[in-house]
């Protein structure tokens, strides 16, 4: 697979077939949206925003950009998503180019400077584009995990801008889990999906990391326990 994702006609390719899947998702799956009221709210009175979700629903992520967030006032300067210096990142990056989205490449969530992964660099550009204007999609668990544990880029990223984070769950109720680190979730069209918006998460000069951290990770797996409890009924 490795030497298959180095050609870059190949990653070209798949950067269609990935953006074609998910345009399709888009368009078939009947979208319940909860919470988008007070996320507005948080949209509408700050400049720029960090949008968090789990890496598991990567595929579905920009059906809720394009069915929510494009459609409110007040657009960013920039839409971008955070998106590994890997092989298949490449291909993602490709497809959400597609949708109208700018990638920023690079892991900011691991420190050691031999598996950096372009970490300082993406870094430096999210809070660059932050600072400008952004609402900015990052994964907090990726792309390595542990699965929906908080890593420290989008920790760093809220405290050194004084940027909100909003969590955001999106799940649809027909689709596959595979067998990887995070449970990949592979949706399929046509049928029922959520959007919830979780609490915010608002940087204070008197929080620390550890704070940031936890409340986020909280309210993410809050949303994402709501979105399966509304597709459950």
């Amino acid at each position: 697979m490795k030497s298959i994702l180095r050609n870059p006609i190949i990653v070209r390719v798949l950067g269609l077939i990935i953006w074609a899947y998910m345009a399709l998702c888009h368009r078939t799956i009947r979208w319940t949206v909860l919470g988008d009221e007070t996320a507005k709210k948080v949209w509408l009175n700050n400049d720029s925003v960090i949008i968090a979700a789990w890496h598991s629903t990567i595929l579905l992520l920009p059906s809720g950009w394009h069915h929510v967030m494009r459609r409110w006032p007040r657009q960013k300067k920039h839409a971008a998503m955070l998106i590994s210096l890997s092989r298949d990142g490449e291909a993602v990056a490709r497809a959400i180019s597609h949708l109208g989205l700018s990638a920023v490449r690079g892991s900011t969530n691991h420190g050691k400077k031999k598996r950096d992964k372009g970490g300082l660099a993406a870094l430096n550009t999210s809070m660059r584009l932050l600072r400008e204007g952004a609402a900015l999609c990052i994964t907090p668990d990726g792309p390595r995990g542990p699965a929906q544990t908080v890593q420290n880029g989008p920790v760093l990223m809220s405290m050194r801008t004084a940027t909100p984070i909003l969590p955001y769950a999106i799940i649809s109720r027909k689709e596959r889990r595979l067998d990887t680190w995070d449970n990949f979730r592979i949706p399929y069209p046509f049928g029922r999906g959520v959007i919830v918006f979780g609490e915010i998460v608002e940087p204070a000069p008197d929080m620390t990391k550890e704070m940031i951290r936890d409340a986020l990770e909280n309210n993410l797996n809050a949303a994402m326990r709501r979105a399966e409890d509304f597709l459950s009924t």
